[in-house]
């Protein structure tokens, strides 16, 4: 059979009429205004359609729509939350770091505090330590020096204590620009270093005067030893043991202007060792081995010529001419010359033969760069040059040594038979009856000990006295 044609007007009116049999979705009914506008509904056919279409699934999507808001809804919420506890941890944290950053800083001025005070009680320890330079106080100052050690020390731990902490975070670390504790210590090291050779210079002064006092007392015993063997002697002979004091006079004035050679180099900066060497050619390792060079150097140098009735200073042979007469006038001078000061003999007869051996001597002495090195100019060279003689301290110095070998020359040629001198070599075997160490009497010297090198002469009389000579001794094998 066949079917019959399906139309839209079917179609319309088959939708129409389940529209109306059945209820709609959501409640939904129709109301009297569908008549009112069945008027409408029949210029537009398709209205009633849509508009229920609209309706379903507008009432299909209602609950998802709700559902979705309520989730943005507390995803809003939740973000808010976390943004706000996100603040709060921020803020804590802020918090923390303020607080450590107070305790830090709290460390750091306590450390600062004590670091000022300890550069105080440097301050206040150096001040000591100059005190008791002037009025010179060696108690005082081995106290004051104590101190200042002490202090630095303490100095030196909150250096270590300031690091430690550094390094464990405990105090923030300083600027690099920042001149660091050490710098800041420095200027303090430094003085105590000014003090310390001072230290050394006032102690090689002290030596000098000891030297000086030593010399002294040998003059003043060796004029009274003297003046009683010229009393008891009918006429004043000169005797050996004259010559044997006068001997000791002139071995403590060489060594008292050898410490005050020292003195001079110690407090003009002078390396000592390298000084030493230059001029005695002898290897110096310490400062008290430069000094029994530096005596060998003078001793040498004052007694070149010794074997000469004039020091080679002229050609005269008045002792082979008239070798009576000539002891008799050597004889006269020393007597003469004993008693006065000679600075006062140069400054009325500056061109004598004493004064042309003192000028002489000066100039074999100390070289020029020498002379300007502890001097300071060649003042004392140009005045001894021209015919003249310093009137200084340093000139008196040597011209008390010079006028206690000059006295020792002419008691010699006054003897008959004049004394013989003698030198121990370097290496030879050290004889107690001939020699003496400069460092006293060395135990078993005879096993192993030689001479290093010889300090001063020893001279040997017509009677068989011995004058010893002074050597420094060494190891066999050994050097000074």
């Amino acid at each position: 059979m066949a079917s019959k044609p399906v139309t839209v007007g079917d179609l319309i009116h088959r939708v129409a009429s389940s529209c109306l049999s059945n209820r709609l979705p959501c409640n939904y009914t129709l109301r009297d205004s569908v008549d009112s506008d069945q008027d409408e509904d029949e210029d537009d056919p398709f209205a009633d359609f849509a508009d229920a279409v609209s309706s379903s699934d507008k009432c299909r999507r209602s609950p998802s729509a709700a559902g979705a808001e309520d989730e943005e809804r507390e995803e809003e919420e939740q973000k808010l939350k976390i943004w706000q506890e996100g603040e709060e941890e921020k803020e804590k944290e802020k918090l923390a770091a303020a607080a450590r950053g107070a305790d830090r800083a709290r460390g750091a001025e306590e450390l600062m505090a004590e670091v000022f005070d300890a550069v105080s009680g440097v301050r206040r320890a150096y001040a000591a330590l100059q005190g008791a330079h002037c009025p010179w106080d060696p108690d005082k100052m081995r106290t004051a020096d104590a101190a200042v050690v002490a202090e630095l020390r303490h100095l030196a731990r909150l250096r270590d204590r300031f690091r430690r902490s550094a390094a464990a975070g405990h105090i923030p670390r300083a600027n690099p620009s920042a001149p660091p504790l050490r710098e800041a210590v420095a200027p303090y090291e430094a003085a105590l270093d000014d003090l310390r050779r001072q230290l050394q210079s006032k102690q090689a002064e002290v030596d000098g005067l000891k030297e000086k006092l030593a010399a002294a007392a040998a003059r003043r015993n060796g004029r009274h030893h003297a003046s009683s063997k010229l009393n008891g002697q009918p006429g004043g002979a000169p005797t050996a043991e004259l010559f044997t004091s006068c001997a000791e006079q002139a071995r403590a004035a060489t060594r008292a202007f050898a410490g005050h050679l020292v003195h001079l180099m110690r407090a003009a900066g002078v390396d000592l060792a390298a000084a030493t060497r230059s001029l005695t050619k002898i290897p110096v390792s310490s400062p008290q081995l430069a000094k029994h060079a530096l005596e060998a150097h003078v001793t040498r140098a004052f007694l070149g010529g010794f074997e000469h009735e004039s020091f080679y200073l002229d050609g005269s042979l008045s002792s082979l001419l008239d070798p009576a007469a000539f002891r008799r006038e050597r004889y006269t001078q020393f007597r003469d010359m004993r008693g006065m000061e000679p600075a006062e003999l140069l400054g009325v007869l500056p061109t004598c033969a004493f004064g042309r051996y003192a000028a002489a001597k000066f100039a074999s002495l100390l070289p020029p760069r020498v002379e300007e090195a502890i001097l300071g100019d060649g003042e004392h060279r140009r005045v001894v040059n021209g015919g003249a003689h310093p009137r200084t301290p340093f000139y008196g110095e040597f011209l008390r040594a010079a006028k206690a070998v000059w006295m020792l020359h002419l008691l010699a040629f006054a003897l008959e038979p004049p004394p013989s001198h003698f030198e121990a070599g370097r290496g030879a075997e050290f004889h107690p009856e001939y020699m003496e160490s400069v460092t006293g009497a060395p135990p078993h010297a005879g096993a192993g000990m030689v001479v290093g090198f010889a300090v001063a002469p020893g001279f040997r009389l017509g009677s068989g006295a011995v004058v010893r000579a002074r050597v420094y001794l060494v190891p066999r094998g050994g050097r000074p």
